[in-house]
């Protein structure tokens, strides 16, 4: 997401918005679908910030768009042949960015903003699970999906004495804990594999027995994992791309995240795969007791 963010203010900053069209109403959870259009149109993008895995675009007169990409979204950036869909008819997308985008990319585009330079932002779905919130910027930023959310991982002022108090109380199991967003924001599934690997220390480990040495290592950890994946404009394992349609970099980096049966890059012990909460975890069992 914060990909997405650095692109997207380098790209949009300073368009209008002149049109919208979308194929999934379900999207739009605030305001009414059929009002999205006649609230945005002819607001300039001010500018663009992320707070966890929402990206908040700033708008002029006060306004605030918050796009959450969900398991299977992505946001891209790009040029079609034809400009804005007057009779509001599903475009036919034929290439977004040539050379840049798979096929099935532009068959998921279920929402499009078309700005003033000629270009759209459009947002790629193939489960229809994203959300998109519009409303003036006071109400937005109240909403529970800002104001319940945890500190930000990176953020200069969450240091390793902060997040050890945060953490050493919690009951339950370490990689849930990482991958609450109440908890700390941001982390998902494959980046919490990373860092539990990279501080040797076992997913179904409960928080509160984990020692004050091991609890450093695992913010430590936390904070080069997640540096690294930023660098390498994130993991494209199935669904992710960047707003040009190109995978992120950290894929060929990955230590432990669906390397099931893999040797373990450190003492070469078969990468092993458990389910937690519906979700997989993957871990050395020699190197993460």
């Amino acid at each position: 997401v914060q990909t997405i963010v650095d692109d997207l203010n380098k790209k949009i900053v300073g368009r209008k918005i002149i049109g919208v069209w979308f194929d999934a109403p379900k999207l739009i959870k605030k305001p009414k679908p059929t009002e999205l259009e006649k609230r945005i149109k002819g607001l300039k993008i001010i500018s663009i910030k992320r707070r966890g895995k929402n990206i908040l675009i700033y708008l002029t007169n006060n306004y605030l768009l918050l796009i959450h990409q969900k398991l299977t979204g992505h946001l891209l950036y790009g040029k079609w042949s034809f400009g804005y869909a007057q009779d509001k008819q599903k475009p036919k997308v034929k290439s977004l960015i040539k050379g840049s985008l798979e096929e099935k990319v532009n068959n998921y585009i279920h929402l499009i903003f078309y700005l003033d330079n000629g270009w759209q932002l459009a947002l790629s779905d193939l489960r229809k699970f994203a959300k998109i919130l519009f409303g003036l910027k006071e109400e937005i930023e109240k909403l529970p999906d800002l104001t319940k959310l945890g500190p930000e991982p990176l953020d200069k002022n969450f240091t390793v004495d902060k997040f050890i108090e945060l953490i050493k109380l919690k009951k339950g199991k370490i990689k849930q804990v990482l991958m609450d967003q109440e908890t700390i924001v941001g982390i998902g599934n494959i980046y919490s594999d990373e860092i539990l690997w990279t501080a040797k220390i076992h997913p179904l480990r409960p928080p509160n027995k984990l020692t004050k040495e091991e609890l450093k290592a695992l913010y430590f950890a936390m904070i080069k994992i997640l540096k690294k994946a930023v660098k390498l404009r994130g993991t494209s394992i199935s669904d992710y791309r960047d707003t040009a349609g190109k995978v992120g970099g950290y894929v060929k980096i990955r230590k432990v995240y669906q390397r099931e049966g893999e040797s373990c890059q450190r003492c070469k012990t078969p990468i092993k795969r458990v389910r937690i909460g519906g979700r997989s975890a993957h871990y050395c069992s020699k190197c993460q007791k």
